[in-house]
């Protein structure tokens, strides 16, 4: 049905939301879907701000928006992800457009761990369904992926981002919040060491760095910042040089002054003129290959 709160996007579940194309003209250097998946818990009309600066970089691409809540990153089986991440294969890559020339000609956008863990369950469903990897081009991290480590390090920056999705549910301080989360989030862990059972960031990153279900192919592109009080800038340089080491091609840009994916709002421009570089020269190489 469609979304009369977002005009031009239709529901295809209560996690993914679909917008054709603004114009059917075809230009050059635009790819034909951008799938944006949007930071643990933020709100739809946050992420659409991401949509509506991507339909401005490429009218001609449909648009693909999954919204990313944490409590489904965190408690749901790697299987159920997949299933609900269906949705996205199906809009994004219709059967009667497999193996034609453009079918890879899609950007990926991700947006923190929770929107990574989501794009790597859209592996394992394109996975399912076509028995080989999700065709694209470029991907975008856009402050991701930190350490998926818990420890006494990492502990308060996790438990912060926990709360800041959760703390308008409850009536006491948000350190309150923080210290509840903190708890659960180590008592979790020492139920995972029990159990000997990855956890959901730790199994989105292996999925990420798997040659069968990521494709070598495609370009990654890293935005970040230094001031990320959630996710080192360190955690993502190591990410960088691991990813260069295996293969996969990369290029980041440092944003200064941002937090945790407020690159956007703080370097706009910065921020869709790289984004629109990096796609023509993905895009250019994929071609020249």
């Amino acid at each position: 049905m469609p979304n009369l709160e977002y005009p031009g996007f239709t529901g295809l579940s209560d996690q993914v939301l679909f917008r054709a194309a603004s114009t059917t003209e075809k230009t050059t250097h635009q790819p034909r879907a951008v799938i944006i998946y949007g930071w643990g818990d933020a709100l739809a009309k946050h992420v659409v701000k991401y949509a509506d600066g991507f339909q401005q970089l490429f009218p001609s691409a449909n648009q693909i928006v999954v919204l990313s809540p944490i409590s489904r990153a965190m408690w749901q089986s790697s299987e159920k992800r997949a299933e609900h991440m269906a949705h996205v294969v199906k809009a994004a890559f219709p059967s009667e457009d497999a193996n034609t020339h453009d079918e890879g000609s899609v950007l990926i956008h991700m947006m923190s761990n929770t929107g990574a863990i989501f794009y790597t369950s859209t592996l394992h469903a394109y996975r399912a369904a076509y028995n080989k990897p999700l065709p694209h081009r470029l991907v975008v991290l856009d402050s991701t992926p930190g350490s998926t480590d818990i420890s006494l390090a990492t502990l308060p920056r996790l438990s912060r981002a926990m709360t800041l999705g959760t703390a308008a549910w409850f009536p006491w301080p948000f350190l309150v919040t923080q210290c509840l989360w903190a708890t659960f989030l180590a008592g979790n862990h020492l139920l995972e060491i029990i159990t000997g059972r990855d956890s959901a960031p730790v199994t989105s990153l292996k999925t990420f760095q798997n040659a069968d279900m990521e494709e070598k192919s495609a370009k990654r592109f890293y935005l970040y910042s230094k001031e990320d009080q959630i996710i080192f800038w360190s955690d993502i340089e190591k990410h960088i040089a691991e990813s260069r080491e295996q293969g996969w091609q990369t290029d980041a840009v440092i944003f200064e002054g941002s937090g945790h994916v407020g690159h956007m709002r703080l370097h706009p421009e910065k921020y869709w003129n790289n984004i629109k570089l990096a796609w023509v020269e993905a895009s250019t190489e994929k071609n020249d290959t």
